[in-house]
């Protein structure tokens, strides 16, 4: 399964065709459901572009999916670093509706985040699926040290250059799965930046499910700057398999 994360944390320079408003974000989940994803992972943004944990950018982003690619499964965000602090970070989370309802069918929670358990409270409370990320051996020895792992659709096992110790991908992914153990849900493996390429194709051949988009990397396997979220969906499920595990240009931070 591949997920396909599509705007991410990124500014809205960052790429001529970085999906930004509701309209835009549903015609780049067309492109990459008809390419092969199976659901996308999105950062609802207000009218000015900036990441938004408000009810109604939420409904609109989703709405605007679901208006133009009625089946697939929408995750949002639920990062640190949106809201201005835990308090008003719950109170958003908590005014969403479930999918039923026009809210998203599951949320992201970075578990090495303060409020983690709280977010994930509220959005199994309100319906909509939990899926835990896990960026270091120190936030899965946490979260498996409760009752989560039982409750939460996927765990994405999620390594970062900068956030993840290690100065290699493959390391900092094997590190994290090693302190995750045996997972009760789905396990996705994904690296961002420079990590992003050489941890999926590793994943892919060790049949974890994976994910890429511009989130992720600006760029292709050879360095050169994709087209759009669709030409990297595309590339990541044209040869699954047998690529190098180190490549020639890193994606710029």
């Amino acid at each position: 399964m591949i997920t396909a994360c599509l705007n991410g944390d990124r500014a809205p320079r960052a790429h001529p065709r970085l999906p930004v408003t509701p309209d835009a974000v549903a015609r780049a989940t067309r492109g990459v459901v008809d390419a092969g994803a199976f659901m996308v992972h999105v950062h609802p943004r207000d009218e000015q572009g900036r990441e938004s944990l408000e009810v109604d950018h939420v409904l609109a982003t989703v709405g605007a999916i679901r208006s133009l690619v009625p089946d697939v499964r929408i995750s949002v965000t639920t990062r640190d670093g949106i809201a201005d602090d835990d308090r008003e970070k719950l109170a958003r989370v908590q005014a969403w509706p479930g999918p039923d309802q026009g809210g998203p069918d599951c949320a992201t929670v970075n578990w090495h985040e303060p409020s983690a358990v709280r977010v994930a409270g509220l959005l199994r409370t309100n319906g909509i699926g939990v899926e835990a990320g896990i960026w270091t051996p120190h936030a899965a020895t946490a979260f498996v040290s409760t009752n989560w792992p039982w409750q939460v659709e996927r765990v994405l096992v999620e390594v970062i250059p900068g956030h993840t110790r290690g100065s290699d991908g493959l390391w900092a992914a094997e590190r994290v799965l090693a302190a995750l153990g045996m997972s009760a849900a789905p396990v996705l493996v994904h690296g961002e930046h420079a990590w992003a390429w050489p941890v999926l194709r590793w994943a892919q051949r060790s049949g974890y499910d994976v994910r890429i988009g511009l989130e992720d990397t600006l760029v292709l396997p050879t360095g050169r700057e994709a087209r759009d979220n669709t030409e990297l969906v595309a590339e990541a499920l044209r040869s699954g398999g047998g690529a190098p595990t180190q490549w020639p240009v890193p994606d710029p931070l």
